[in-house]
């Protein structure tokens, strides 16, 4: 009550604050949706509409207004704030695994220390600071390695004992901890009146909101958004921002072109008690126990304390009947666990009165990360949902970064681990989402050690050869729901243990990948890397070969049967993919790219190349199994099966054929294996695949053939010090941040998209320079491992973090890969990186706040590997995709 209270107290300071609303609300009789008149006429267009009343919502209409755009629509179906965000617990966060996740919450946290001074309206901001527990070591690890990325983020931030915990927040059961993690700035705020405080900003700056008015579908010709139809009327309009929370998903498919939003809600439970006898003060750090699957804030002198229980109910939102979120029904027998966990950590609760079990929706997403971006079919539709229960964590960042989007044409930072491209329809099944966040809601509190896997969805997109390589001892993970290998476990080895074993340091599967590693290098390999996107890009005339020149950097106008590595690169230089392009025929390319990259290549592909009927591009994805042969004896096994010479003088590298294996025609085989190894990649029609699999195994066996995966490729590409796109490359990093220039025609005078920024780059120089990284003191066996994300540091300065790493079976050492950059000491200030400033400085890399020595080099340690081969064996420029 006190809490609704509250909230329709800042409702009417809010509107008072604004006559357009006092004009509305004076004729309001009736609360009850049906009954209430509209006194205000909606606008019959606008640039923008928005519909979400919540926090999401009024962020978007917050930051778009801030940036000058005034003609925008916010359209709410209830009341403003009355869903999610109305039960929202209001914990401002920074602790986040995820460094855009940990940007989005710092600027969101700013953000409304400054809010109440700005509108006027009261927000509730608090800074409390939070303490994170840890009741084992490894949790402990995990804290430690929050810690490095927000003390490098310029947040302060400490790993504490239990004893200080005790001093921080003296009715907490330190008797089970290890240790903590507190971040002194983090805040509470009333999540209604932030929401409502940014309307109110808005609203000054011309945004107009109805509240009472439901959506029901986007208009939409061809493939662009036109206007949204209401219960009120049309609104014709250039934009729509689906922030429509829980139902986001049914109003994406509600439109005339479906948008896949996934999606899905669940119940979450928190409780309210009475104050305490002496009500604890206000700025008590709010407290987060991970392993007790709990946190606990202050709340009007009392306690406000829910959690992530380990067999969520997911909620069915179809219909989208509910205005405004009701509190769902109180279960005390589901809440019983987090309520053992919260009385066992704050043991002095037991004689305290309850005030309210409180059960809310809350959406969670496949992958744990919100949902931000446009749509890859319909151009103008953005989205803003899923926030897994960070929404006012995130609400002020992600609204900043989508109204960026919407005026810039692109964010300020790389939002791709977010970005909404990352799902294809697949993930949009309801069963799957259904059965999906069931295991996402309790991975929130579960400790995650690197390369986990998600259990549910599993064996959706599988090769034909799932089978005969499950048998034989594979052991998968996911990418884009494509089933891929890890590794083989050999006969005996005990398979449980190994499934089960989850470390921050040496892992059981290293002796495996070694020995994978060893064969790929010295004998012959075969992995199954079907997962890749491939694309045949064709047409009747020169059109095909005109417009990818204009698209990737580098020169395609090579002769038939070569192969071009290449970036697809966007105004500002920078790889929005990055893809190897056979030349199949003169008019026809075939186009090889990471998995993940099947949504937002084809859809940046689509929105540049010409409606044109005698020019076509097909996704041939699923037509293709694709197979990768490494190792030296590659070529041996290969030559067995086909009658067409492979020998290096007919079959160079980077080169493209297509011959017969085996009984089977049409196989495109291409010099090629993404390592640095030699090789061939075989793409193999997938009628063929068991048997061309079958005719390669059994031909190698007397070359001593053995299967491999992912990791022994990850390990191979690292050591070669080639880059891959969405850990090492994105948006923002360009060739020349990366030694590539020489897969750019900079010098052919050919335009192409990102040329200008590539040539200023190469006048002025560079910020930011990939480097690689031999750490030099580390202990494979007794110290953590680095796995990505870690702080490196020049001279005792922070320079930048590693986007990958593995162990080098060759060099016997880990090895790093990331971005140097160089910052003036005394201002700041961005400045030039060149060779010296990389080639003298003394490097460290932080692993969980332990700083080991490293030597950073621009070129790979060829001259360190022990096994030498002719040049023309070695394939000079593959860069991996993984």
């Amino acid at each position: 009550a006190a809490g609704m209270f509250l909230r329709l107290l800042s409702d009417v300071r809010w509107r008072a604050a604004n006559p357009k609303w006092r004009r509305m609300t004076c004729s309001r009789r009736s609360t009850s949706s049906t009954a209430e008149p509209h006194p205000v006429s909606l606008p019959a267009q606008a640039q923008v509409v928005i519909c979400g009343g919540g926090i999401m919502g009024t962020s978007v209409a917050y930051h778009l207004s801030k940036m000058g755009w005034k003609d925008i629509v916010l359209l709410e179906q209830g009341r403003l704030a009355a869903g999610t965000t109305r039960f929202c617990a209001g914990i401002v966060s920074t602790a986040r695994h995820v460094s855009i996740e940990l940007k989005m919450a710092d600027y969101s946290n700013k953000l409304y220390q400054q809010l109440e001074q700005e509108t006027g309206v009261k927000t509730g901001y608090v800074k409390t600071g939070s303490i994170s527990l840890a009741q084992t070591q490894d949790r402990l690890i995990s804290l430690k390695r929050i810690a490095s990325s927000l003390n490098v983020m310029g947040i302060p931030c400490e790993i504490i004992t239990p004893k200080q915990v005790a001093q921080l927040h003296p009715l907490i059961n330190i008797h089970d901890l290890v240790g903590a993690m507190y971040v002194p700035e983090d805040a509470l705020v009333s999540s209604a009146n932030v929401s409502l405080a940014l309307a109110t900003a808005a609203s000054r700056n011309g945004v107009q909101i109805h509240e009472r008015t439901s959506v029901s579908h986007v208009l939409v010709q061809k493939g662009h958004v036109t206007g949204v139809e209401t219960d009120r009327g049309q609104i014709q309009c250039q934009y729509f921002v689906n922030c429509a929370g829980q139902w986001a998903y049914e109003l994406g498919h509600s439109g005339e072109e479906p948008v896949n939003i996934p999606l899905h809600a669940c119940e979450h439970f928190y409780l309210l008690t009475h104050p305490l006898k002496e009500p604890l003060a206000s700025n008590l750090p709010t407290i987060v126990d991970p392993d007790g699957r709990i946190y606990i804030r202050n709340w009007q002198g009392g306690i406000l304390s829910g959690g992530f229980e380990k067999n969520p109910k997911p909620l069915f939102t179809e219909g989208r009947n509910q205005l405004e979120i009701q509190n769902l029904q109180e279960d005390w027998d589901h809440f019983e666990p987090l309520l053992s966990a919260l009385l066992r950590r704050m043991p002095d609760l037991e004689a305290l009165q309850i005030m309210q079990l409180v059960n809310c929706p809350e959406s969670f997403t496949p992958d744990m990360r919100c949902i931000m971006g446009e749509s890859p079919t319909v151009g103008g539709y953005f989205v803003l949902a899923g926030m897994n229960s960070a929404g006012i964590s995130y609400g002020g960042g992600a609204g900043k970064y989508l109204a960026e989007w919407m005026v810039n044409g692109y964010p300020s930072e790389n939002v791709w681990p977010l970005d909404l491209k990352r799902f294809g329809t697949l993930q949009s099944s309801r069963t799957f989402l259904r059965h999906r966040v069931m295991e996402v809601m309790p991975l929130m509190c579960d400790l995650k050690v690197p390369r986990w896997d998600f259990q549910t969805g599993r064996q959706l997109r599988t090769s034909p050869l799932y089978d005969r390589l499950d048998a034989q001892g594979a052991r998968w993970m996911e990418k884009h729901g494509f089933e891929r290998v890890k590794y083989f476990v050999p006969p005996g080895k005990d398979l449980l243990d190994l499934d089960q074993s989850k470390t921050f340091y040496k892992p059981d599967w290293f002796d495996i990948v070694g020995s994978e590693v060893k064969c790929c290098k010295e004998a012959v390999c075969v992995i199954d890397m079907s997962s890749f996107t491939k694309f045949e890009i064709s047409s009747t005339g020169d059109q095909a070969l005109e417009n990818l020149q204009y698209l990737f950097s580098n020169d395609l106008d090579v002769p038939v049967g070569h192969v071009v590595h290449t970036g697809m690169l966007n105004e500002k230089g920078g790889y929005e993919n990055d893809c190897s392009i056979a030349r199949l025929s003169k008019r026809s390319f075939f186009m090889i790219s990471p998995t993940d990259q099947q949504v937002h290549c084809w859809a940046w592909l689509k929105n540049r190349l010409p409606n044109d009927s005698t020019l076509t591009m097909e996704d041939v994805t699923w037509k293709y199994t694709a197979l990768n042969l490494i190792g030296p004896r590659a070529l041996d096994v290969l030559s067995e099966l086909s009658y067409a010479p492979i020998t290096p003088e007919h079959f160079p590298s980077l080169f493209c054929k297509e011959m017969s294996v085996g009984y089977a025609n049409g196989i495109r085989v291409m010099s090629i294996t993404h390592t640095g190894e030699p090789g061939f990649m075989l793409y193999i029609p997938i009628e063929y695949a068991l048997h061309v699999y079958n005719e390669v195994m059994n031909m190698g066996q007397k070359y001593g053939i053995r299967n491999a995966g992912y990791y022994a490729l990850r390990s191979l590409r690292i050591e070669k010090f080639f880059a891959f796109w969405g850990q090492d490359l994105d948006a923002f990093t360009t060739p020349m941040e990366c030694g590539r220039e020489f897969q750019v025609k900079l010098e052919k005078g050919m335009q192409f998209v990102g040329q200008e920024a590539l040539l200023e780059q190469k006048q002025n120089g560079v910020y930011k320079r990939f480097t690689m990284f031999i750490l030099e003191d580390h202990d494979t066996d007794m110290d953590l491992w680095p796995w990505w994300g870690e702080p490196i540091f020049r001279n005792g300065r922070y320079v930048g973090k590693t986007t990958s790493s593995a162990y080098s079976y060759t060099l016997e050492r880990h090895v790093c890969l990331g971005f140097v950059q160089h910052f003036d000491e005394k201002t700041g200030e961005e400045l030039v990186v060149t060779t010296d400033f990389i080639n003298q400085g003394e490097y460290e890399i932080d692993i969980a706040g332990q700083r080991f020595q490293a030597k950073a080099k621009l070129y790979p340690f060829s001259s360190l590997f022990t096994h030498r081969r002719r040049k023309d064996e070695v394939e000079l420029s593959g860069y991996q995709r993984e």
